[in-house]
């Protein structure tokens, strides 16, 4: 069998990462082993160490390919040139929604890798990913309405926390009153 081009390579390990993005997404780190992640993407996982040195390696780069979705997500509401929309706006609807909240291989990684980093070692390949997306997270939801640090890192500590917790009771009403108040309440509040 011939082996795959560089170009086939290369799309074989981006596919990786992505799958392996919305997996730990959903599941966690702990959840997710190296055959999960390349039959994810289509492939066996015989060939991981073709792409990746370790499963930590592969871990802390789809931390930071899920960090980079959403930041590309952000610079996409910000290119909106609708007067009347706010950027900020669209962004906490869509954070605190029950979609984002079902769904949450597709979503922002602070609610589910905040606590794997947390409870990894300080050199830990993940722990320095998480740190960089959550810096390069921060940075753009400053550029998003021109709000200063401090007001971000407030915000942004909400709205995770508040969808860790909704997450937490889902199928419950208080999911979703939890993701009501916190929405209501940021956005009727002094940064409007």
């Amino acid at each position: 069998m011939p082996r795959a081009s560089r170009a086939d390579a290369q799309r074989h390990r981006e596919q990786v990462v992505e799958s392996t993005a919305k997996l730990v997404r959903a599941h966690g780190v702990g959840k997710v082993s190296v055959p999960q992640a390349m039959a994810a993407a289509g492939l066996t996982h015989g060939g991981f160490y073709r792409h990746f040195t370790s499963k930590d390696d592969l871990i802390a780069q789809a931390c930071s390919a899920a960090f980079a979705e959403r930041i590309a997500a952000l610079k996409a509401l910000n290119g909106d040139d609708d007067p009347g929309s706010s950027a900020r706006a669209a962004f906490l609807a869509n954070y605190l929604s029950a979609t984002h909240r079902d769904h949450p291989g597709h979503g922002c990684p602070c609610p589910t890798l905040a606590v794997d980093a947390a409870r990894a070692e300080p050199d830990d390949p993940l722990r320095r990913s998480f740190a960089g997306g959550l810096n390069d997270l921060i940075d753009a939801l400053r550029r998003l309405d021109g709000a200063d640090e401090e007001d971000v890192m407030v915000e942004l500590s909400t709205i995770v926390g508040a969808m860790m917790l909704s997450r937490a009771c889902a199928g419950d009403d208080l999911s979703d009153r939890i993701l009501a108040a916190v929405r209501d309440h940021l956005l009727d509040g002094p940064r409007q």
